[in-house]
């Protein structure tokens, strides 16, 4: 657990990859997030729909609940809980075929613009390596035009990449690996790069190894065999205001850790 200074009056964003909103909170979620008192809260990988969530999940106490569904039950979906009711929430991309998997949603406040984003794995196979080139390439003009908009914007969730060989812990044996694969981590990079999107964890940690998803084989979290996966990449305005960050280890409520940052900016 990376320490989180006292709050003040910051704005606490949390990301979590949930593997399933239902398993999480029966894991006692709900329990955590009270205690953190967040502005925000960005979730991925829902595996339910409308239908399957409770009341409590719907609206966590105290928030306002915005979801954005796949078509296909059990599968991916995002969704965003925020204190304050936003001003407007988009759902999708405008792309019907990323869109029926539910991996994107973003939630406006004022001057400010924070996305939960499912990025495809493409871990199960050469199809799915495919799609999520595809999808990347449909992202990137988006992202463009994110950067150039004239708002602040930070983008939370799984972005199923790791940037760096410091970003995960086997690096050399997951060079020809989707979620390490040269294609995927020059794609980030032109991202920070070209498009001066900022990894905020790695702006608050230049040099840290730190992990936010563990595979459930071999061990992996006992021996903290993990990859970094899980970002808050922000326009550089908002970035400059990021106090302190912190991975959340001592409960697993998924197989991801819940990635929280504050910032020093006005709510």
């Amino acid at each position: 657990m990376v320490a989180l200074m006292h709050r003040r009056n910051l704005v606490r964003i949390i990301s979590l990859n949930l593997n399933g909103i239902r398993s999480a909170f029966g894991k006692g979620l709900p329990a955590w997030l009270a205690q953190q008192h967040a502005d925000i809260i960005c979730m991925q990988e829902l595996k339910a729909q409308a239908a399957d969530l409770t009341q409590d999940m719907l609206t966590l106490h105290g928030y306002h609940g915005y979801f954005h569904y796949a078509e296909k039950k059990g599968y991916s979906g995002v969704g965003i809980y925020s204190k304050h009711k936003p001003d407007a929430v988009i759902e999708g991309l405008g792309i019907p075929e990323f869109d029926i998997e539910g991996r994107y949603i973003e939630a406006q406040f004022g001057n400010l613009s924070v996305v939960s984003l499912y990025l495809p794995s493409g871990s199960s196979g050469e199809e799915r390596q495919a799609m999520k080139f595809k999808f990347m390439a449909a992202f990137m003009p988006h992202l463009r035009q994110l950067r150039n908009c004239g708002r602040e914007v930070i983008l939370c969730g799984d972005w199923n990449i790791a940037h760096r060989e410091i970003d995960l812990k086997n690096w050399r044996g997951n060079k020809k690996n989707s979620g390490f694969l040269p294609e995927e981590r020059a794609w980030l990079t032109e991202l920070f790069d070209s498009f001066g999107f900022v990894d905020v964890f790695r702006k608050l940690h230049p040099e840290l190894e730190a992990y936010t998803w563990w595979s459930n084989r071999g061990q992996a979290w006992a021996k903290n065999v993990g990859w970094r996966i899980d970002y808050h990449i922000a326009t550089p305005g908002i970035a400059q205001t990021a106090q302190s960050t912190g991975i959340y280890k001592e409960q697993r409520f998924s197989d991801h850790a819940p990635l929280t940052v504050d910032y020093n900016y006005p709510p």
